[in-house]
C-alpha cells in the first residue's frame, strides 16, 4: 500500500522556488550540508524543473523560475519566509553558510528564548536562521528575557 506521507518526509516540507536550479543545489551542498537525491530537469534539459534535497534529517524541495506563477525572492523583490535549521553546532553551520557566499542578516549570538542564532541570505534571497538550543528556560524566564532584551533596544520603532 502507498504510504500518505512517503519515507523520509515530514508532514511540512519546504519547497522553495530558485533563479538558477543547477547553481542553488551545488550551493545548498556547500553552505548548509545538503545532500541531493532527486533532480528532474526540463524536457530541453536546461531548467530543474524539481529537485529534493536532504539537511539533516529533512527535506528541502527545490525549482527553478516558471513565470508568471513561480517566482524566486529576487524576482518577486524580496521573501517573508525563513528557513529554520537546528545544528548541534550554530556557530560551525553559521560560518559554513557564510564561507559559501551567505550574507549576514543577524549575527549569530546567544539569544533571550535560549537559543545560539544568527541568520543569513543565501545568493537566491532565501533567508536562513541557524540554531542551536542551549537553554530551557520557563515562561516566566523568558518573558522576564524578552522585557530585559526589548527594554535595551534602540527605540527605532522596529524590532
Amino acid at each position: 500500500m502507498t504510504k500518505p506521507i512517503p519515507d523520509g518526509f515530514h508532514s511540512l516540507t519546504p519547497h522553495i522556488v530558485v533563479t538558477d536550479g543547477v547553481q542553488a543545489i551545488e550551493f545548498y551542498k556547500q553552505a548548509f550540508g545538503a545532500h541531493e537525491e532527486e533532480r528532474h530537469l526540463t524536457p530541453d534539459g536546461k531548467a530543474v524543473m524539481h529537485a529534493r534535497l536532504r539537511i539533516g534529517n529533512s527535506v528541502l524541495m527545490l525549482a527553478g523560475e516558471f513565470p508568471p506563477n513561480a517566482l524566486s525572492p529576487k524576482s518577486r523583490g524580496g521573501t517573508s519566509v525563513y528557513l529554520h535549521i537546528y545544528t548541534e553546532n550554530a556557530d560551525a553551520a553559521f560560518d559554513r553558510a557564510v564561507k559559501a557566499g551567505c550574507t549576514i542578516r543577524m549575527p549569530i549570538s546567544d539569544t533571550f528564548w535560549g537559543d545560539r542564532y544568527g541568520m543569513v541570505e543565501d545568493p537566491f534571497g532565501h533567508q536562513w536562521s541557524i540554531a542551536t538550543h542551549k537553554h530551557d528556560y520557563t515562561e516566566e524566564q523568558l518573558a522576564a528575557n524578552a522585557k530585559a532584551f526589548f527594554a535595551n533596544m534602540p527605540k527605532t520603532g522596529k524590532c
